[in-house]
């Protein structure tokens, strides 16, 4: 056993001096060791040559440098963990304060509570009601005990002058809702429970602004509508009226572009830099046909449809009604072409808010144009819906402004595809001309036109020719192909751009550069530059050097960027 106890001593002795020896060995590396350190140092350094001694120098700064960093380290780690400990401290009290008021809130809601079913169930006599929400406080019926516990709804008090409850007899009968909130003695009314709805339906207004609407047009007079104008006309009389009337300024380009792109589509999309007057065109174009636009501001939180149209509260029975709901509903009474602006489309994502709307306007048939709003119809519900649902009018349009830029997002090849877009990157030359007035122009007439200009400039053989040579082309090089959507889109697009003064190729290059070409940016240019150069040329050669300028000079543009 002697032994044993020997061989450990001995064992522990030498494993705690050797500890001990690497830390005086790291106390002498650190701090005792920097006089022998000198030593060799001069001992060795003035017998060297010139070069020697200049890397001796930088030799003693690196070995000096090497355990100032490493004290740094030490100082700096030993320095973050006192922060650290600090900090949980102060986390956990901060912790306990939130937990404390978060107690308290609860607590006073608690109360409001309490306070709310008091305040209710003063109005029921020695019975308790249960809680009817907020609008039992403020509506001119209050809630009874025969309300809740009987099978009938009985309306024991009526809205007084200054909003003062009045007793009231006892009759029985319909509902005189002209009556009600005028003081007089009605008596009790009673009303079956076997109603469809609660009877709040008959007095309720759940949409106040589209019945502003149909007030509004109970005297409506329709304007002296021009139904002689051509689309040139049309077209040049814009322009003319823009910068006399209102000092904007648009190539003749431009406003053909947004006249055609009304008969190939419901939905255009004006894109480019800003301050081209991309919000200014169909703000100006509305007012030139007397029947203002209204422009909606898209924010970027808009994520479905009731950004748009709004919803119904169950809680206080109305329905939240936006501007763009109440410019849909009054567009049913127009005869003449109605915009609606969405400025900055792109602030949010369109196919998510506007994704209904964009299903919707695909039916082939109008009828189809229908939204749900509520499910159910009211007696006072506006003149226009249908069952809860309402109609998009044939004479309305949807105009979105679009940039591009790190605020946006990028506009889908579904959105693109439904609509039509429109270039905007440079502002027109202004130019003097005489005052011309706005000109009043019915939708049935403005659709007769799109259709007389099919007739009248149709697209020729050759042209056909020549775009269906580059379809194939593009399929067999790229994968790219034109579309049923955008073959029936240009049907419609470049008959009327003629009509209004433009020529026919000038329509095609259009059309090919903004809805096929565009497509392009989906695709990694950077493995088809040399074939985007073919295609150039390929164009070059079937279209003309000098013709395709839109087109020749986006693909330009693409392959530069990439």
């Amino acid at each position: 056993m002697s032994e044993f106890l020997k061989l450990a001593y001995e064992l522990i002795a030498k494993i705690i001096y050797n500890i001990v020896q690497c830390f005086v060995a790291l106390f002498r590396l650190l701090f005792t060791g920097w006089a022998e350190y000198a030593t060799i140092f001069g001992t060795y350094f003035w017998t060297l040559s010139p070069v020697a001694k200049v890397l001796a120098i930088i030799l003693a700064l690196v070995l000096i440098a090497i355990p100032i960093l490493i004290v740094v380290l030490l100082v700096r780690h030993f320095y973050l963990n006192m922060k650290l400990k600090a900090d949980n401290e102060d986390n956990s009290t901060l912790y306990r304060e939130i937990g404390r008021l978060n107690k308290q809130v609860l607590d006073l809601i608690d109360e409001k509570n309490k306070l709310l079913a008091l305040k209710v169930n003063a109005m029921g006599g020695t019975e308790r009601i249960p809680y009817m929400g907020a609008s039992a406080l403020t509506d001119d019926k209050l809630p009874t005990v025969g309300n809740v516990t009987s099978g009938q709804m009985a309306v024991d008090y009526v809205g007084g002058e200054g909003g003062t409850p009045v007793p009231v007899g006892t009759v029985s009968g319909d509902v005189n809702v002209e009556n009600v909130g005028e003081g007089k003695n009605l008596g009790t009314v009673t009303v079956n429970r076997d109603m469809t709805e609660d009877t709040t339906q008959i007095t309720a207004i759940r949409f106040p602004k589209l019945t502003l609407v149909d007030e509004k047009y109970i005297d409506y007079v329709k304007p002296d509508y021009d139904n002689s104008i051509t689309l040139q006309q049309f077209a040049e009389g814009y322009r003319l009226f823009a910068a006399s009337q209102m000092k904007l300024y648009y190539t003749p380009e431009i406003v053909r572009r947004f006249v055609a792109g009304m008969a190939a589509s419901k939905i255009l999309i004006l894109e480019g830099i800003s301050g081209t007057g991309k919000t200014s065109l169909p703000y100006s174009f509305s007012r030139y046909m007397k029947n203002p636009a209204t422009i909606v501001s898209v924010q970027p939180s808009f994520r479905d449809r009731t950004e748009l149209l709004g919803y119904f509260n169950e809680f206080s029975k109305r329905f939240n009604e936006t501007e763009f709901l109440r410019a849909l509903y009054e567009a049913g009474y127009r005869e003449d072409p109605s915009l609606i602006v969405l400025d900055e489309m792109n602030l949010a994502r369109i196919e998510y808010y506007f994704a209904e709307m964009l299903s919707v306007l695909e039916m082939p048939s109008h009828d189809e144009w229908v939204l749900d709003l509520v499910p159910t119809a009211w007696p006072k519900d506006p003149k226009l819906l249908d069952a809860g649902k309402i109609h998009i009018s044939d004479t309305l349009w949807f105009v979105g402004t679009a940039n591009n830029d790190d605020s946006t997002f990028t506009i889908t090849d579904k959105v693109y595809d439904r609509a039509v877009p429109i270039e905007l990157n440079e502002r027109a030359a202004a130019f003097e001309c005489e005052p011309y007035p706005a000109t009043p122009i019915s939708t049935t007439h403005l659709m007769e036109l799109f259709a007389q200009a099919k007739v009248e400039h149709p697209i020729s053989e050759a042209t056909l020719e020549k775009m269906n040579k580059l379809d194939t082309y593009l399929q067999t090089r790229f994968k790219l192909a034109f579309g049923n959507r955008i073959i029936k889109q240009m049907y419609e697009f470049i008959p009327v751009y003629v009509a209004c003064g433009g020529t026919e190729l000038d329509g095609l290059d259009y059309i090919i550069a903004r809805k096929v070409l565009k497509k392009f940016e989906s695709l990694n240019v950077t493995f088809v530059r040399d074939e985007i150069k073919e295609l150039i040329e390929y164009i070059e050669k079937t279209f003309g050097k000098t013709k395709m300028e839109d087109s020749r000079s986006y693909l330009l543009r693409i392959q530069n960027l990439y």
